[in-house]
């Protein structure tokens, strides 16, 4: 299992990510919001850009935005793995999915709760990461919907149909308790449980 630490609730940035640095976490998940999408807004690509000084860890990038477009060229800048737009936007989804290949970075499609897991079907074919959201998207430190271990098995079953190779990763959450009902997901996504303890590596760990 991987992990991919989030620093959204984080109150000390720079502190968090050094220390997340010195971890065997295998990805750094940004979160970025536009305040449209969801309610919260997170800080601006000029200073969200200033991630490298304090981390080499690759970066696993969330947009819970209305137009990933005007993003995704700024993100690819960074020492970027993968970039996640939302199955839910209006936006040309396949061509914001062809714009992330283009710039040789991973595509992840996010689902919501409460979204029906065939929206997701037209867009398999440019997918490389299914993100599941296992609680409602814009801030930290939300509840395990106990329902997402079934969305988990629905997704496996969906990409086995289709012949999808695509990851799934979790969102939401997740902590040592929780991960137990992801035992079908390849990578986890988790904030609080990790930025908020004393010791990141064992919360790490105590994932996998």
């Amino acid at each position: 299992m991987k992990v991919s630490a989030s620093f959204l609730s984080s109150k000390d940035l720079v502190r968090d990510l050094r220390c997340l640095n010195e971890t065997d976490v295998d990805y750094i998940h940004v979160d970025i919001m536009d305040g449209k999408f969801v309610k919260n807004k997170t800080m601006p690509f000029r200073e969200m850009r200033n991630i490298y000084k304090y981390t080499s860890k690759r970066l696993d990038v969330h947009l819970m935005v209305d137009d990933p477009i005007s993003y995704i060229p700024l993100y690819a800048e960074l020492n970027t793995e993968f970039i996640t737009i939302h199955v839910e936007i209006d936006t040309d989804i396949e061509e914001c999915l062809k714009m992330i290949h283009s710039y040789s970075i991973k595509t992840g499609l996010a689902i919501k709760p409460n979204t029906k897991v065939n929206e997701l079907i037209p867009y398999l074919p440019f997918v490389d990461m299914i993100l599941i959201m296992s609680v409602e998207p814009g801030c930290g430190g939300q509840s395990f919907i106990p329902e997402t271990k079934e969305k988990i098995a629905e997704v496996r079953d969906l990409l086995a149909v289709y012949q999808s190779k695509a990851l799934i990763s979790v969102d939401g959450g997740i902590n040592n308790l929780t991960c137990s009902n992801c035992g079908k997901a390849d990578i986890l996504v988790a904030g609080s449980y990790i930025i908020n303890s004393d010791n990141f590596q064992e919360k790490i760990t105590s994932l996998r």
